[in-house]
């Protein structure tokens, strides 16, 4: 026979980590514990307190050996879409910027130092992201350990239901990750109830550390 051509997509690759049996991943019986994770080498590579991909990655793995152990299954499927998919060098490329702009680091420009240096916010297509989820049988997540509006509205978009989203948790966030983490609460990121309240124009104040600290 002759060999098939095969033109990938334009995506990064990923890798699944489960938690318990497998089998229970298509049993909606069983509680099922997901977190997506999309690459972020500065942080959960050598602890870069900028952002909270880190800890966020870790309480997610957390939350599913918790489920497991409680007889659930729990997933963590990390994405190699580093830096929302603009690459390594070109996150570090906003990092610098936003250290050394006129008035620090902030909420306020948070966004808009990534769009100013790299022409987009994000180029994450995250309407495939729920593939990986479908392939391994799930119709029902009882946790998603992410605030993620984009990969929620994905994973409920593609027909998976989602019962409860997990934010991070306050004392998980590193000292200086409290810009992006109030930026994104801000731009209408998940928010717990009991947090509602304090998403207010407040939040676009918050400065981060100096270039020199």
């Amino acid at each position: 026979g002759s060999d098939i051509n095969v033109s990938p997509p334009p995506i990064g690759g990923q890798t699944v980590y489960i938690f318990g049996p497998p089998e229970y991943l298509r049993d909606e019986s069983k509680i099922c514990t997901v977190r997506v994770h999309d690459e972020c080498n500065g942080s959960d590579v050598f602890g870069s307190d900028i952002c909270t991909c880190r800890p966020y990655l870790v309480h997610g793995i957390e939350e599913c050996v918790r489920t497991a152990q409680e007889g659930g299954v729990g997933v963590i499927v990390y994405f190699r879409k580093e830096g929302r998919s603009l690459g390594e060098v070109t996150k570090f490329l906003v990092y610098n910027a936003r250290k050394r702009q006129e008035g620090g680091d902030r909420a306020e420009t948070y966004f808009h130092r990534t769009a100013c240096v790299a022409g987009v916010e994000d180029m994450r297509f995250q309407e495939l992201m729920p593939d990986a989820l479908h392939w391994l049988g799930i119709k029902k997540i009882d946790k998603l350990v992410s605030m993620s509006d984009m990969k929620y509205n994905a994973i409920t978009g593609s027909g998976i239901k989602v019962l409860e989203r997990v934010a991070i948790p306050d004392d998980l966030i590193p000292a200086d990750a409290h810009v992006e983490i109030d930026a994104k609460m801000y731009a209408g990121y998940f928010v717990p109830e009991e947090k509602r309240a304090l998403v207010n124009d407040d939040l676009l104040k918050t400065e981060g550390r100096g270039l020199d600290e």
